[in-house]
């Protein structure tokens, strides 16, 4: 039998005995945000139990305070580069349990009183056991009208009307995903079969043209038979909606991921799907089904190329760490006791090889005429790879 959260593995079940097998992309809708029973949805699992020490995995704001403090840095360079408007807004997507909020918030209103007056904080957030961690970390603030709001999604937000910065971090990695493989008889998608009581993979057609016509652009020539990816078509449909609703400002994407020719190279032959529970990492999605957390690599190439097509510039790519550094995070770590605690949790999302390389930024501008940002002062790759659109 497949385990997991029961009400969870009867739904989808009911819906493949109902239809047939079902994309993977659709059985990881559902194992993540069924609104009742999904691993993010359910309010009787609190966030603490999924992000953190005592959960499943853990987001850079859970390591250290400094990624917040650059953020707001950050944001208020890019405050200043739009003219200081009134009010500047931060539309957070996917803010996790609020700690990274929290932080940008708190060095805002020590160290930038002007964008902290000006400032509208928005959390884009549809989980009620999200929402309720967040307004716990952000309680300081909340007895102050409208400065901090929550929305379901983005389609709350009107068309060409905020003015400021859209942002997330950890967020587009768990986008649902289509699985691909290269067979003999060319490519095809690893469809979620249930039978006997069990979920099970199987190969079916691609499931639409519009798939079809994004791995066209992409494959890599030297995909060999077995050959396995995944292609995240929300992710593109998500950067498109953030694009038509920014007026003015920029756009900042944090995720671990990689340029289109690294992460459909031949190297990566079984893919970059994972899974994550109690902090160990497996690759089995039916393993526990509706309670752990699945992500895939970010392709930063095609979100690069999906906000161009909405009116999007790209501003720059880099890696955390050359982020980090671009706003002085040197600075920031000099003020720490050395070899301290605290200085070596912050080190973690510097260190090569580790949360410093593997997370990338990813920065687009609308209405912004040829922005300079210090968190782009190092950019350790080419621009021609960002764009690249082929692995071949």
């Amino acid at each position: 039998m497949s385990a997991g959260h029961p009400e969870l593995i009867a739904a989808i079940a009911s819906e493949v005995t109902a239809s047939g097998p079902i994309p993977f992309a659709r059985f990881m809708e559902l194992a993540l945000y069924h609104p009742q029973f999904g691993y993010y949805m359910r309010s009787s699992k609190p966030a603490a139990e999924r992000i953190g020490k005592n959960g499943d995995f853990y987001t850079s704001s859970d390591v250290h305070p400094i990624l917040g403090q650059a953020l707001a840095k950050q944001a208020e360079q890019m405050d200043r580069l739009l003219g200081q408007p009134s009010p500047f807004t931060i539309a957070e997507m996917g803010p996790g349990k609020g700690l990274l909020a929290r932080h940008i918030l708190a060095t805002a209103q020590r160290d930038y009183p002007s964008l902290f007056h000006r400032l509208r904080y928005v959390l884009i957030e549809r989980s009620p056991a999200m929402r309720e961690a967040q307004c716990h970390n952000l309680a300081p603030w909340l007895d102050q009208p409208d400065f901090i709001t929550w929305i379901d999604d983005l389609a709350h937000i009107p068309s060409n009307s905020l003015t400021g910065l859209f942002f997330s971090n950890e967020l587009v990695d768990s986008f649902p995903v289509h699985r691909i493989q290269m067979t003999a008889q060319g490519l095809e998608e690893r469809c979620v079969d249930y039978q006997n009581g069990r979920f099970s993979e199987c190969l079916k057609p691609l499931s639409s043209e519009r798939l079809a016509a994004h791995l066209r652009r992409i494959v890599g020539s030297d995909w060999a038979e077995g050959y396995r990816t995944e292609i995240n078509l929300h992710a593109l449909d998500w950067m498109a909606h953030v694009a038509q609703r920014l007026a003015r400002g920029f756009v900042l994407t944090i995720d671990y991921g990689h340029t289109a020719q690294d992460l459909y190279g031949p190297d990566r032959k079984r893919g970059t799907f994972l899974c994550y529970r109690q902090h160990a990492v497996h690759e089995d999605p039916f393993l526990h089904v509706g309670e752990q957390d699945m992500t895939t690599h970010v392709d930063f190439s095609s979100l690069a190329t999906a906000g161009e097509d909405q009116g999007l510039q790209t501003t720059g790519f880099t890696n955390q760490m050359s982020f980090l550094m671009g706003l002085g995070v040197e600075q920031m770590l000099a003020g720490m006791a050395q070899n301290s605690p605290e200085s070596s949790a912050a080190i973690q999302l510097l260190r090569p090889n580790g949360m410093g390389t593997t997370f990338k930024v990813l920065i687009q501008h609308k209405a912004v005429p040829n922005p300079t940002l210090d968190g782009l002062h190092y950019q350790p790759f080419f621009r021609s790879a960002l764009s690249a659109q082929s692995a071949a």
